[in-house]
């Protein structure tokens, strides 16, 4: 018989199911993947763990939500979909992807790394780059890219990815600040070599 959830008034993530996986994002982000247990993620939540085993059933099955959810957060926080699309707010946007929640990116890389080891989370996380290339892609298309514009968004992916892992390492906002304003610049001279002069979208 599954036991009756404990109450999640107190978690000061919220309550339900989300308050559970904000925890659980913080617990692998401090702890990495090792330390991710159902009474971690009850303590750092406040929250008695049977409420974890009630939501989830299984570890595995709250590491694949953890990543989902982490990966739609940062999506929203950073807009991708409309930075690629405003001739100001690109650089301002995509940095709200660092200093917003910079737990949710150690999260993701835990989970990256982790996946070198564990098979299992191979299709997760090709899921999760996914995403964030879709999302780059419609904003591209938005801005006026044409040609291959899924290659042209993993491209500019793989540089943005670059940048959220020195920034975690250390490296000071304002280099990276240039660094973004200077991939925008190259996205504006790609979309004006397309066809598109200055200040006028698709």
């Amino acid at each position: 018989m599954t036991p009756a959830p404990a109450r999640a008034g107190s978690s000061k993530y919220g309550t339900g199911r989300e308050a559970l996986l904000r925890a659980a994002v913080d617990v692998v982000a401090h702890k990495g993947l090792r330390g991710l247990t159902y009474r971690a993620v009850a303590d750092s939540a406040g929250v008695n763990n049977t409420l974890v085993a009630h939501h989830f059933g299984s570890r595995d099955a709250l590491i694949t939500a953890a990543l989902q959810w982490a990966s739609d957060q940062s999506i929203a926080v950073s807009r991708l979909r409309e930075a690629a699309t405003g001739e100001s707010t690109f650089t301002q946007a995509l940095l709200g992807l660092l200093l917003e929640d910079p737990e949710l990116q150690v999260f993701q890389y835990e989970m990256i790394l982790e996946s070198r080891r564990r098979p299992e989370l191979a299709a997760p996380i090709a899921d999760l780059y996914e995403k964030y290339v879709s999302a780059l892609a419609e904003g591209l298309e938005g801005f006026g890219a044409q040609g291959n514009v899924r290659v042209l968004a993993r491209s500019l992916f793989a540089a943005l990815d670059g940048l959220v892992l020195q920034f975690l390492a250390g490296v000071e906002r304002e280099e990276i600040a240039a660094a973004l304003e200077e991939v925008h610049q190259v996205l504006i001279l790609r979309r004006d070599a397309d066809g598109h002069p200055a200040g006028q979208q698709s």
